[in-house]
């Protein structure tokens, strides 16, 4: 069971001192990460904003929650990822994900094909990306969705390996980040295209954390598990507060109480539950949206590194 780390997540870009101010009070208050989304409808770039936060700061790390694979080509990618590592001096965790918007790709004009589809898209880009990112030899790669020929990646990274996330809900994915990733991100499961509430209960993290181990075998004590707080309300009216959520969603209010994801309580049950999940499924980093964050503070404070 690894040691609590906390990642805050970016999403409104004001200025460029105003992202600064907050990459700093994030690393001031014991956030390991500071990590930036991946949709067309969030208005921060990735990659700009993870260097941007970085040169706000001296430790933090920088990471993006995810990138989506189907929005890069793998060999432009690496070598965002690789020159943003070397200005940053080592600082960055990379995030990948099938996709799973489905309104954004179609927007966008990005074909969205059937979750197999993308993931098998994925597990060919993680093996150029990683080839690209730890040899200087040149990388072929001849595959279904993507052709390398000779390609040497360039600039060399100063971390070899990069820190790996691959994040998803279904079992083809999680073997994936089994077999290859050093942080397995649970993600709900989505439906049509959206992340369905009635997929992150404690039964559906633990039927996922089980897909996770049958598949890493003896790589499962070395893999740090991942999981995105999607709402954080720390208040002294728990019932009341899920009963409010819950209609916002159309779900029964439970859902919202034996809810992986959302937390909803006071400070000492915040951080209880942070231990319970630890405990129960072996989570232990969580990353908090940037409006939640002051909220949790004080509980990311004391929790931090141990």
């Amino acid at each position: 069971m690894g040691p609590f780390r906390f990642g805050m997540i970016g999403t409104k870009l004001e200025s460029g001192r105003a992202w600064a101010e907050k990459a700093r009070w994030a690393e001031e208050t014991g956030f390991a990460t500071f990590v930036v989304g991946d949709h067309f409808q969030l208005p921060a770039a990735p990659v700009p904003a993870m260097l941007a936060a970085a040169h706000a700061t001296t430790t933090l790390r920088v990471g993006c929650q995810v990138l989506a694979n189907d929005f890069r080509h793998p060999a432009v990618l690496a070598k965002e990822i690789a020159t943003l590592d070397v200005l940053t001096g080592g600082r960055v965790e990379l995030g990948l994900g099938a996709g799973w918007m489905r309104a954004e790709y179609e927007m966008a004009g990005i074909g969205f094909d059937d979750g197999g589809t993308r993931v098998d898209r994925l597990a060919e880009a993680v093996t150029i990306l990683r080839a690209l990112l730890t040899t200087a030899e040149p990388v072929s790669f001849t595959g279904r969705w993507y052709r390398v020929n000779g390609l040497v990646g360039l600039p060399r990274p100063v971390q070899r390996p990069i820190p790996l996330q691959i994040g998803g809900g279904g079992r083809s994915i999680l073997r994936l980040a089994a077999e290859h990733a050093s942080i397995a991100g649970l993600v709900p499961r989505t439906r049509r295209g959206e992340l369905d509430p009635q997929n992150m209960s404690e039964r559906a993290t633990e039927q996922r954390v089980g897909w996770l181990r049958e598949a890493a075998g003896e790589r499962m004590p070395t893999l740090e598990l991942h999981a995105v707080v999607l709402a954080a309300r720390v208040t002294g009216h728990r019932r009341r507060a899920a009963e409010e959520m819950a209609a916002l969603q159309r779900v029964e209010p439970e859902v919202i109480l034996d809810n992986v994801h959302i937390m909803v309580g006071p400070l000492t049950y915040v951080r209880e539950r942070l231990e319970h999940l630890r405990e129960a499924f072996g989570i232990s980093y969580f990353s908090f949206f940037d409006y939640d964050a002051p909220s949790v503070a004080p509980v990311v404070a004391e929790l931090a590194g141990r």
